[in-house]
């Protein structure tokens, strides 16, 4: 590891030294950046992390200055992969360095796929509101680049965690858009009656009958094929039950629906929402009483 360091430490040296020479402007730049990258490659054998993702951003400036744009840009993403290791918010900024030289050059593609990686960054570190923006902005790139596949995964995480904030009727929006989408394509349509339910249980966390009675009305006229599936009647049993402010009834047609299609921790946590709320509002009658 000494050994590693030292090699980086020279490749530094004679960075410095090519940069303070004399020689052809982008050349000696050029010639600068090959030195130093060896140098991030050596404090990467270190484990060096911190220093390492300096050394990139020495060659993404070296870089900017020969304007080799794209290699500055990947040079900046090489940074972010080090900084990740010791440091979540330098690796963002790092990314978000190269995201706008990508939008700069015209390549979005690339700059979708980096915000979604500052998204997955800020979502690791549970920085939940940072990684519903990033999450967003990625997905607003790869809908422009019509990669749609991408652009609904980047969207279904901004539902999720929307909710888990409490922004019912933002994930309900993006659950329902994702399905109507979904219908007119033979691979994605299986998943339809997925995001209905995930709609359906963001309106029962409302503690609105109302409005989950509707809603239901409304996703049997956008796939009439949802009537008979056995997500449709989960809703439309709990809505029941939250009427009837039944919560053994409610208990029970979430352990039938939960011995056949188990549940994730999302509707769990979703659910348990909703029965806290029916639990709350029969302490709340029983004090009146």
């Amino acid at each position: 590891m000494g050994d590693h360091l030292v090699r980086a430490e020279e490749f530094e040296k004679k960075a410095e030294k090519k940069l303070n020479g004399w020689g052809i402007f982008g050349s000696k730049h050029e010639d600068a950046a090959d030195l130093l990258e060896k140098a991030a490659n050596s404090y990467k054998l270190a484990k060096s992390w911190d220093l390492a993702g300096k050394a990139y951003l020495k060659v993404a400036d070296c870089h900017l200055k020969s304007d080799s744009k794209h290699d500055a840009a990947n040079a900046y993403a090489e940074a972010a992969k080090c900084y990740k290791k010791v440091d979540t918010n330098e690796a963002a900024s790092c990314l978000e360095r190269a995201v706008n030289i990508f939008c700069e050059i015209g390549r979005l593609n690339m700059a979708a796929r980096y915000y979604k990686e500052i998204a997955e960054y800020y979502e690791a570190d549970q920085k939940i509101e940072q990684a519903i923006d990033y999450f967003e902005k990625a997905a607003e790139f790869f809908q422009n680049e019509e990669v749609t596949t991408s652009a609904n995964q980047c969207n279904l995480k901004v539902a999720q965690y929307a909710s888990q904030l409490e922004q019912y009727e933002k994930a309900i929006k993006i659950y329902e858009e994702i399905a109507r989408h979904s219908l007119g394509n033979n691979l994605l349509k299986y998943g339809v009656k997925g995001h209905l339910l995930n709609a359906g249980l963001c309106h029962l966390c409302k503690a609105d009958v109302v409005s989950i009675t509707n809603a239901l009305e409304k996703y049997q006229d956008l796939d009439p094929t949802f009537t008979g599936t056995r997500e449709c009647k989960f809703l439309s049993d709990l809505a029941s039950a939250i009427d009837e402010e039944d919560i053994a009834k409610f208990t029970d047609v979430v352990k039938e629906f939960d011995s056949m299609t188990p549940l994730d921790s999302w509707k769990t946590t979703m659910l348990l929402r909703v029965k806290e709320k029916l639990k709350a509002k029969e302490l709340e009658e029983d004090d009146l009483t």
